[in-house]
């Protein structure tokens, strides 16, 4: 059930040296299932490439009305994930009213029955659901059901069509619940087992080599451009391209492309992009002239999915030294904050050029 899920991912995540890199990616993908419940779905995509401060050419023919659409979106996400990680002042004063509605609950309730309630109460009163998402997220941390801030919000249990029937309810949002839970281990697992692969890949490089930092920065960002990986390390831009493009040729990172101009890359096996681009296009410089011919790549896995990896065990946790990663996290949390003011600049009109570039210039995306 939902408590069992949750129990084994708070374990898991006990004392884990990359749960801070764990809780950017599950609040990222968290809002994004918020915002598509809320009926503001933004594909993987545009939230990474707004967050990379990418132009965003998704379509030559795409509408400019269209194009706007999507800032929208990832504005509404990325307000999402403001109030669920740094609410403002007049924020938090809803997220502490919500927070006394789950504290009137019985104390005799089960801590999952008794965030279902105040969830229920509040919505059924005519308030906003994002105070309740992150007072639950505090909710079941001082009723230690979590020892971290895991947004475990049951979204799915607020989605249209949902009936609001209270024997109906109860179990759908125990359900959702659940469900997040187990997409966050297998997250956390999937996340140490790339990051360990590539780290012991690099292993046996001189000591002066960034290799091993830019491959703990690329565990901690979904997807990043050679900029963000040159402002974290503190080098050129060019050698960030040299490092990256090594790293693909290794095949321990790969190379994203939504037929943008700036490249982004993924640690192999992580990207959430797999599913919604190709890789770039680059052209054979042994071809003829003419037309190449279409070639059809088959799936050869077909449907059948892998078995998920075990966890490492503690000494291969204990085998890398982790400070690149701290360094990473502080710059990633600069960019959404970044991003989201300058996305609602450019909502309520107030955008204007010049001045200090934000990271990443997510501004950039004005001229879509």
């Amino acid at each position: 059930g939902a408590a069992a899920a949750i129990a084994r991912l708070d374990q898991a995540l006990a004392s884990h040296p990359l749960a801070q890199a764990f809780l950017y990616r599950v609040r990222l993908e968290s809002v994004r299932r918020m915002a598509a419940v809320d009926g503001q779905l933004i594909d993987p995509w545009h939230l990474a490439a707004t967050l990379e401060g990418l132009r965003l050419r998704m379509d030559p023919y795409l509408r400019i009305i269209d194009r706007g659409d999507i800032l929208d979106k990832a504005r509404f996400a990325l307000a999402l994930h403001q109030w669920i990680v740094e609410p403002d002042f007049d924020q938090e004063g809803e997220v502490q009213r919500a927070e006394a509605l789950l504290a009137m609950q019985p104390a005799s309730l089960p801590t999952l029955i008794a965030g279902a309630q105040g969830l229920r109460e509040w919505i059924g009163s005519g308030e906003a659901r994002p105070a309740m998402r992150s007072a639950l997220i505090r909710f079941w941390r001082k009723r230690q059901l979590l020892r971290l801030s895991v947004p475990l919000t049951g979204a799915a249990a607020l989605r249209p069509g949902q009936s609001w029937e209270a024997d109906d309810w109860l179990p759908a949002f125990f359900a959702a619940i659940e469900r997040e839970a187990r997409d966050g281990l297998d997250l956390l697992y999937a996340l140490e087992r790339a990051w360990f692969t590539a780290r012991r890949a690099v292993a046996g490089r001189r000591k002066d080599s960034n290799d091993a930092r830019a491959v703990d920065v690329l565990a901690a960002a979904p997807v990043l451009s050679a900029t963000t990986l040159a402002r974290v390390l503190g080098i050129a831009v060019k050698n960030a391209i040299r490092i990256l493009d090594a790293l693909v040729t290794a095949e321990i990172a790969i190379e994203v492309a939504h037929r943008a101009k700036r490249r982004l890359f993924a640690l192999q096996g992580l990207s959430p992009l797999q599913h919604v681009v190709q890789p770039p296009y680059r052209p054979d410089r042994n071809r003829g002239r003419g037309r190449p011919r279409l070639e059809i790549v088959e799936d050869a896995s077909g449907d059948a999915s892998l078995p998920p990896l075990p966890p490492l065990t503690p000494v291969e946790r204990r085998a890398f030294d982790y400070t690149a990663l701290e360094e990473a996290m502080a710059h990633l949390d600069a960019v959404v904050r970044a991003s989201r003011t300058a996305l609602r600049s450019i909502g309520d009109g107030t955008h204007v050029g010049g001045g200090n570039p934000a990271p990443n210039r997510a501004e950039a995306a004005l001229n879509c």
